[in-house]
């Protein structure tokens, strides 16, 4: 057999493996909606919620979040607490002025927060704040849902959560909120970015008690607070650029944990333009390979052999070559489809995932670039990642 017959080879059995070995994660069985997830049984008693939400400037979406949340129909006690992470935009007046429409001031604390100390990213110290605030009483809530300043929640969503974590006994439960996908460029680039963090974190695994793999979805956790407490804090994951899976390793360890998709969370921030893409990936993604040239190296060259190689061996290869290419090339679009539909995208987007995934290998490049500059992690002006 001829090196590119090797080659396609080669991609089409990673292909093989994804589609029949990797959790099912492309098939989005994992959802909040699936027939059979319920009946899960509601609580006869329903647990005391505090809702955490750290925010820095965000006026733009924090007032339809803070509404989201107010009206929720949650049958037991459940307090807000905005932590406003040195704004200068206005955002804890928009929070409280939201919660008083909503005819829910009395529910929401706003407060001011501390200066960043050395060692904690921005939004973990914000977390890290609120979940004191709401504890310091004596009757401390014995659920905590961190939700970010972007997402906006249907009125049921909290039901939900609780629902499932008391009836199925997980000491996590999380959303993997819908990211916004009207623009063209957010129809090409959002479903293969869920795409792609299910291939990394399949759910179905993540799911299941007793496998290792462990994830979560940062814009919306809810969390048990004794087993939290039991597993040292938000502290534990302090300077964690990828809070929300290092959350979701540490609660695994404390019992099972739920990661699905979702549509009753919903991300409110726009991707005005591919640059937005480019910083929302640039920001983790050399993170998530530990900051090692040798990781990042690895990386590229097996993007390059999943995504790459089996269309350009289609297009321009010939004979066994050819056909391996076009095989590889049919299996990465089936994977793609299914996630095509849930964001109601058109079919034809399928066949452009090469292209997509050669982006985000540029994205993911760029993240490293940008760390070595001294920029790494940059959120709302500040360089957060580990030096």
């Amino acid at each position: 057999m001829n090196p590119l017959a090797l080659l396609g080879a080669l991609a089409l059995a990673i292909w093989i493996y994804l589609l029949s070995a990797r959790g099912g994660f492309w098939l989005t069985r994992e959802r909040d909606t699936q027939p059979g997830d319920y009946p899960l049984t509601e609580p006869d008693d329903w647990p005391a919620v505090a809702v955490v939400i750290p925010a820095r400037n965000e006026a733009e979406s924090i007032a339809q979040t803070v509404e989201s949340l107010c009206r929720q129909d949650y049958p037991g006690a459940f307090r807000i607490v905005v932590v406003d992470d040195q704004s200068d935009d206005g955002t804890a007046e928009l929070a409280r002025a939201a919660a008083t429409a909503a005819g829910a001031g009395a529910r929401l604390d706003v407060l001011r927060g501390a200066p960043l100390p050395g060692g904690w990213t921005g939004k973990l110290w914000a977390v890290h704040q609120g979940i004191a605030h709401a504890c310091a009483s004596e009757n401390a809530p014995a659920w905590l849902l961190l939700t970010d300043a972007d997402i906006a929640h249907t009125p049921d969503n909290l039901r939900r959560l609780v629902t499932r974590a008391v009836s199925d006994k997980r000491v996590l439960v999380s959303l993997m909120a819908r990211l916004r996908c009207d623009a063209w460029f957010e129809r090409a680039l959002i479903p293969a970015f869920v795409l792609f963090f299910q291939m990394l974190y399949p759910f179905a695994w993540v799911n299941r008690r007793r496998h290792s793999m462990a994830a979560a979805a940062g814009g919306c956790m809810l969390v048990r607070r004794d087993a939290l407490e039991t597993a040292g804090g938000i502290q534990m994951i302090r300077d964690e650029i990828i809070d929300d899976c290092s959350l979701g390793a540490l609660m695994k360890k404390q019992g099972a944990i739920w990661l699905g998709l979702t549509e009753r969370a919903v991300s409110l921030r726009p991707y005005d333009n591919l640059g937005e893409i480019r910083r929302m990936v640039s920001r983790t993604a050399y993170a998530q390979l530990k900051y090692s040239p040798w990781l990042l190296a690895g990386t590229i060259v097996s993007l390059l052999l999943t995504f790459i190689v089996p269309p350009a061996l289609a297009l321009f290869g010939s004979g066994v070559a050819q056909l391996l290419g076009a095989l590889a090339w049919l299996a990465m679009m089936v994977a793609y489809l299914p996630m095509l539909h849930f964001y109601r995208c058109a079919p034809g987007y399928a066949p452009l995932l090469p292209a997509i995934a050669a982006l985000y290998t540029l994205f993911t490049f760029d993240s490293a670039l940008q760390h070595w500059r001294g920029r790494g992690g940059m959120w709302k002006g500040r360089a957060q990642a580990r030096q």
